[in-house]
């Protein structure tokens, strides 16, 4: 994993999109309005029908040779020189150091580290690259942040999240108890280890609602299923967005 301190370049004329396979499956209408926020912010967006999985359930489940098959798939498809934005922390994660790993002293390794240099997470590309500033339209609200292990460990975009939520005027940001652990979803890990998993994810819940927060917000769709799925479960009233989303409706006024 590359631990150098990242410079950024400047504002480009277009960028690829990720949108990950949840967001594709669960939820595409993040993947529109993470697009509609990048136009906003004045990068022309282009989006590759063909992606699918970046290759992180077969890497952490230890099967490396499927993984290199998938990744080497994926960045075909990402051919010109444009960055590519991620709307998931631990996607990003894995793409842009996971896949150094994976490729070290192969004969990809040099193009594999020239894409991987290329991977910018969402909010990290809007603050650091584009910049951008944003107008609150919207009422007065209160939120809580859930910020997934790989995009807080790995990516460090817990940071960037928390720098675009307090450009909104209107909007409190709630602290939960014990921020930094788990909510049990892991990937493959809620797979392995159910039990595990729905305890961490109890925890993970009453300290969020704790908050009295209006809305949750995530920029990774994985903790959010989790999560989701256990307030839901639970009967509890607190239900989380993606923060594309949530940053989008208080910018054009499209309240829920």
């Amino acid at each position: 994993m590359s631990s150098a301190i990242r410079l950024y370049p400047s504002r480009p004329e277009k960028v690829y999109v990720y949108a990950t396979c949840l967001v594709d499956l669960f939820s595409p209408q993040s993947g529109l309005d993470a697009i509609r926020l990048l136009e906003l912010a004045g990068v022309e967006v282009v989006y590759v029908p063909k992606q699918s999985c970046c290759g992180q359930p077969a890497y952490s489940s230890g099967y490396n040779d499927d993984a290199r098959t998938t990744a080497l798939s994926q960045m075909a498809l990402f051919a010109e020189p444009w960055p590519v934005i991620v709307l998931s922390g631990s996607c990003g994660g894995m793409m842009h150091h996971h896949y150094r790993r994976l490729f070290a002293g192969s004969e990809h390794e040099r193009s594999v580290n020239e894409f991987c240099d290329r991977v910018f997470e969402l909010t990290e590309f809007l603050v650091h690259v584009c910049r951008i500033r944003l107008e609150d339209k919207g009422p007065s609200t209160s939120v809580v942040l859930h910020t997934s292990c790989a995009a807080r460990r790995e990516m460090k975009v817990h940071v960037t999240a928390r720098q675009l939520l307090g450009q909104l005027e209107q909007v409190e940001l709630r602290e939960q108890a014990y921020e930094s652990e788990c909510c049990g979803f892991g990937g493959t890990f809620a797979v392995r280890h159910p039990a595990i998993s729905e305890a961490m994810v109890q925890d993970k819940t009453q300290h969020l609602s704790d908050t009295r927060a209006d809305q949750l917000i995530s920029a990774d769709w994985g903790c959010l299923l989790n999560i989701n799925g256990a307030l839901e479960y639970q009967g509890r009233p607190l239900q989380g967005i993606h923060l594309a989303s949530f940053l989008l409706n208080r910018l054009e006024e499209r309240h829920a």
